[in-house]
């Protein structure tokens, strides 16, 4: 279903956050033509001024058919970067595929239209590819397929999104019997992350290094990480299992960057808070809890007005603390 505007503008907001994280920066990557004036690029979402073209650039989003997910791969998508959405429902991921190549192809369109009315000659590529391949966060077996998949066709990789996430689910276990949150939020996207560092090592450059983005969230500050909770059964809260595989999600990014650093390792690893965003997420809510968190989300959207210049504003804020 699309998205209303409150809520895409916001999860906008989010994924700047995202894509802000210190990778698609247009003073580290210049390689592609943009010779559209600003005044355009300011009328279309397409080709934000500040992110450069990411043309040859592979990227890996989990969770990438809805919500934030869906938005960072529709927006680097829209950059020129080739987009390998993963997610477990193939009929949401084929969905969200063809969405993004229908956006663009509108985005294409109406910069053509603007280039005739305005009589500009350009030359700008469109060229973007997006894809989608199951991957299943509760089962280790399936994420191993995964990257036997991309490794075996033997692509680059320089972006790794781990988006994906459950959150205030019913108790529940993955295939390797660990509680759901810890095992689909933290240990899918662990493996994932290791079994793809050599490939992102390989596709990093000095000075253009590949990323690994995890999404964290606030909720880390509650959490505790209780090891003895992970394969037995105790008394069950979703808040706390959630917010304990946040934290883990958060030491993880941290201890990651540190070992890279100390390899030297062309590669970049940090961890995203998006803030609050109205997504399908809180879909596990208790009802009454869920509708007053519909009704604080509607009046905060609507007082935290997302023009043009505020939301570049918002990107420039977090633009400078890339780094």
């Amino acid at each position: 279903m699309p998205l209303f505007a409150h809520q895409r503008l916001h999860i906008n907001s989010a994924v700047t956050r995202v894509l802000s994280a210190g990778y698609l920066r247009r003073d580290r990557v210049m390689s592609a033509p943009c010779l559209l004036p600003h005044s355009i690029c300011h009328c279309i979402h397409f080709l934000s001024p500040e992110l450069a073209l990411q043309h040859g650039k592979v990227a890996i989003v989990t969770g990438g058919t809805r919500g934030i997910g869906y938005e960072t791969s529709r927006h680097m998508a829209s950059l020129g970067a080739h987009i390998i959405i993963a997610g477990q429902n193939e009929l949401k991921g084929v969905s969200a595929v063809k969405r993004i190549c229908e956006e663009n192809r509108e985005a294409k369109d109406l910069i053509s239209v603007l280039c005739i009315v305005f009589k500009l000659m350009v030359c700008v590529c469109f060229v973007f590819s997006v894809e989608f391949d199951q991957l299943n966060l509760a089962s280790l077996q399936s994420v191993r397929q995964f990257v036997q998949n991309i490794k075996r066709r033997g692509l680059p990789l320089h972006i790794l999104v781990n988006n994906a996430a459950v959150m205030l689910v019913p108790e529940g276990r993955t295939e390797e019997g660990f509680e759901r949150h810890f095992g689909v939020n933290y240990l899918g996207h662990f493996l994932l992350t290791l079994l793809l560092l050599d490939t992102l090592k390989h596709s990093g450059k000095r000075g253009s290094c590949s990323r690994v983005v995890t999404l964290s969230s606030s909720a880390h500050g509650a959490g505790e990480i209780q090891l003895d909770s992970l394969l037995n059964r105790r008394c069950y809260s979703a808040h706390a299992a959630y917010s304990q595989s946040k934290l883990a999600l958060l030491l993880f990014s941290s201890h990651l960057q540190q070992r890279l650093d100390r390899g030297g390792f062309p590669v970049s690893s940090c961890a995203v808070d998006p803030g609050m965003v109205d997504t399908s997420l809180y879909c596990h809510l208790f009802p009454t809890a869920r509708l007053a968190q519909t009704a604080i989300a509607h009046l905060l959207f609507r007082v935290h007005t997302h023009t043009h210049t505020q939301f570049k504003q918002t990107y420039n804020s977090m633009h400078k603390d890339s780094f």
